[in-house]
């Protein structure tokens, strides 16, 4: 397999501080791939390295193939990025900012300036200021200076930061056209999980600079706790007849019985026949899936119920 991107036991420290700790990943040619994270979990520290613009305390990363070195600018002229807030020239309109960019990758004809506010729906702000863009419009502007010189691959740190629904969707399919069609990689931070899940192919989640899990998004389906839940008029009695027929449960504080074995969660048809032949049928049988931020906090300790 190609790899886009590689890290060797990437660290950075900041005094006492460890920011990122033994980082050790890969991510494949045309993948997305997205880094989750708490806020000061290492995600930004990582991108930073990634692109040269800090030097690993130890440790080391190659991307497209290349030794990233601070200072280099290998392999620049096929990265494309959009690191935290998106910078531009205030007093500078769309275009001009635009036109900024292109002449800082050799080889981009003028038609890509068109083609990008196009793709990015910039079009009605093409003529207005940098300055008195909206957050959302601005992180447009950031993401069209990103893709303006077709990048091989792109390291975007919360693409959505600032758009609207709408917005989101368009980014969400905007990327995955780049890797359908044309092979680009994307490698992204993002604390919008729900948009992560429905985006990436990869998943990897870091907490203190040290990388907790990776997983593909089946391994993370799998990953994520089931339960069924149980409504009856006489709980208790309900709770001892599916405990007298191996499904142990227990009553919740909303009055409702729980179960997490397999078995029960695959064939709620069993549990209903069980009580209903026991004279207290069921008034609510419900699967409920582990929302992705659930699983995620779970698994940081960030709700006290650490893996």
């Amino acid at each position: 397999m190609s790899w886009t991107i590689e890290t060797e036991t990437l660290a950075k420290r900041y005094g006492d501080v460890t920011a990122v700790d033994d980082l050790s990943l890969r991510v494949a040619e045309g993948e997305i791939y997205a880094f989750l994270g708490l806020n000061g979990a290492g995600k930004t520290t990582t991108i930073r390295m990634l692109l040269g613009m800090i030097k690993p305390t130890r440790g080391s990363a190659t991307v497209l193939g290349k030794r990233v070195r601070l200072g280099s600018r290998e392999p620049w002229a096929q990265v494309g990025y959009l690191v935290e807030m998106p910078h531009a020239y205030p007093e500078l309109t769309v275009c001009e900012n635009l036109e900024v960019a292109r002449r800082l990758h050799p080889g981009t004809e003028r038609k890509a300036i068109s083609q990008v506010i196009e793709r990015l729906g910039l079009a009605p702000y093409a003529g207005r200021r940098a300055g008195v863009l909206s957050q959302g419009n601005a992180q447009r502007l950031g993401l069209a200076k990103a893709l303006l010189h077709d990048p091989k691959l792109i390291l975007l740190d919360e693409p959505a930061n600032g758009l609207d629904p709408a917005g989101i969707v368009e980014i969400r399919t905007l990327l995955l056209e780049l890797t359908r069609q044309q092979g680009v990689t994307v490698f992204m931070s993002s604390h919008i999980l729900a948009e992560v899940s429905r985006l990436a192919q990869r998943i990897g989640i870091i907490h203190e600079g040290r990388l907790l899990q990776e997983m593909d998004v089946a391994e993370l389906e799998r990953n994520r706790r089931s339960r069924l839940l149980v409504g009856a008029r006489d709980l208790e009695t309900a709770r001892r007849v599916l405990a007298a027929a191996g499904y142990p449960g227990k009553i919740l504080p909303d009055g409702i019985l729980e179960l997490d074995q397999t078995s029960a969660i695959e064939r709620p048809e069993d549990i209903a026949s069980l009580l209903v032949q026991a004279g207290t049928p069921p008034s609510r049988l419900l699967v409920e899936e582990e929302e992705l931020e659930q699983y995620f906090l779970r698994l940081v300790g960030a709700n006290g119920d650490k893996q």
